[in-house]
Parts: structure tokens; sequence; C-alpha cells
């Protein structure tokens, strides 16, 4: 479905029904909320509302004339976007840089937030643009692109095959127009972006689960999680052992375990 949000169209996934989950992708080219998030959902079942959007530059949803993309616009379309759908209080899931906006619209956003999981998420103050998301922000769209960009962010390598690669060229081609917008060099003015301040993670009040593999590349855990544990006030860290960037593609049963335990139950919570 697309929702208009600030006069701007924003193309949502969305399922179940009861208490919302906002899901909130990465960065990488060719991502889209679908893409990202559809298996996660269907596993949580139809007692939950998920809400997943293509973020603007991604997908099938534009960034606003005269604006460009960032945490700041990012923030303000998601929370833009669950007003007009009329959701009053919601959890947000967010991997990579959809972790930045997640725990932003947090502190944001505190009276509607009850929950944030924050996945191999960026958003730690000073955490410096890693060797490999750089690459993967910089990787031309095709076959080879995808296929260098998939190799970097699951330890795995038996997961980069065929079907994915191709499946993630073909993505990445339909959204080259719009994301060489989005993080041209030098690039570490981008991470920096996306990185919220001390005063904004102090304000934040609502729990947060951390979910980091230990041998992430992309967001490193010892400068984007960790950190983040000295200035959240209610924070719990789960490190996932022999997992890259995507620790809902490598240990998916787990993760989604993890998941529904932190938001609680279906109902009535």
């Amino acid at each position: 479905m697309t929702v208009t949000v600030d006069g701007s169209p924003v193309h949502v996934l969305t399922s179940g029904s009861g208490p919302a989950v906002l899901m909130l992708h990465g960065s990488g080219p060719g991502t889209t909320g679908s893409g990202a998030w559809a298996a996660t959902a269907q596993a949580l079942g139809p007692a939950r509302q998920v809400v997943a959007p293509d973020q603007a530059g991604f997908g099938r949803t534009p960034v606003p004339a005269g604006a460009r993309g960032g945490l700041r616009l990012w923030t303000e379309q998601a929370a833009g976007l669950m007003d007009e759908l009329g959701v009053e209080s919601y959890a947000v899931v967010g991997h990579s840089m959809g972790g930045a906006v997640a725990l932003a619209l947090a502190a944001a956003r505190p009276e509607q937030v009850t929950r944030v999981v924050a996945v191999s998420t960026m958003g730690a103050p000073g955490a410096p643009l890693s060797a490999d998301l750089d690459a993967l922000w910089a990787a031309p769209a095709g076959p080879a692109g995808a296929r260098d960009m998939l190799s970097r962010l699951f330890l795995d390598q038996a997961l980069v095959t065929e079907a994915a690669v191709d499946a993630r060229a073909a993505a990445m081609r339909a959204g080259e127009a719009a994301f060489a917008s989005l993080f041209p060099p030098p690039r570490a003015r981008w991470a920096e972006d996306l990185a919220l301040s001390a005063a904004a993670l102090a304000a934040i009040r609502a729990p947060v689960l951390l979910v980091h593999g230990a041998q992430d590349a992309v967001t490193p855990l010892g400068t984007a999680a960790l950190p983040l544990l000295d200035h959240l006030a209610d924070v719990r860290l789960h490190v996932f052992g022999r997992c890259g960037h995507v620790p809902a593609i490598e240990h998916p049963h787990e993760f989604r375990r993890l998941l529904s335990s932190f938001l609680g139950p279906d109902r009535d919570r």
C-alpha cells in the first residue's frame, strides 16, 4: 500500500493486527521494507500489526522534492507514517541504518515508542565509517556489486547463492538512480549524520534491545553496539556468535524467538 506523508508517497508493507511494530530496513543498495522484513513479519504472526515501509530513497518511496536523505528525514517520515496510520503507540525494530532511525524516533516520540530493537545498529556517537560499509554504499548495480555486497553482509558465505545475487542485483538496478543521491563520497559524513548525540540517547526512556553479530564487519560490535551501553538508560545486548551483519537471516529462528520475547505478549500488553 502507499501512504501520503507530508505530501510525499511512502510505500508500506503491512500485515496483521494488534500491537503495532514499525520495522525499518538498513541502507544497502536495493534494500526495501518487504525484502528486509517480510519473513520476520510472517513469523511474528497475524496478531501483531507490522508496518514495514520503504524509507525515502529506497524501493518505491522517493526522496521528497527539495529534500535529501538523512537521519532527520527518515525519522520524521517514520513518525509521520505512524501518525497517518492512526497508530498511537508502537514498538520499533530497526536494522543498521534503520536502528539509528529507531533510536532517533524513540528520542523524538517518547510518548509513542514503547520498545526499541536495534539490530546491527548504527547511531553510536563517534562511530567511524567501516571499510565494509563504505564499500557497501559504493557497490555498483549489477551481479558483481551484488555479490560483493552480500559477501560483506554474511559471515556464512553459503548464503551468497546465485538466486540471492540475482535478486539483489535486480533490486539494485531498480533503485540505482535514487540510491546514488543518498551516500555520495566522501561517505564518512553520512555515517556521522546517522550518529545520535549523547543527549538524544540519554533521553530515550523506552526499553532497548541491541542485537549484534560478533563478526559484523559492516557495523562492528566494538564501535557500533558496545558504546551505546554507556548512553541508554534501559538497555540490554544480545550477541550472536558466528554471525555477520544480518542476524535475522543468519540465525532466523533464534532471532525471531528473541524478538517475540522482547516485544512481549501479542495482545493486552
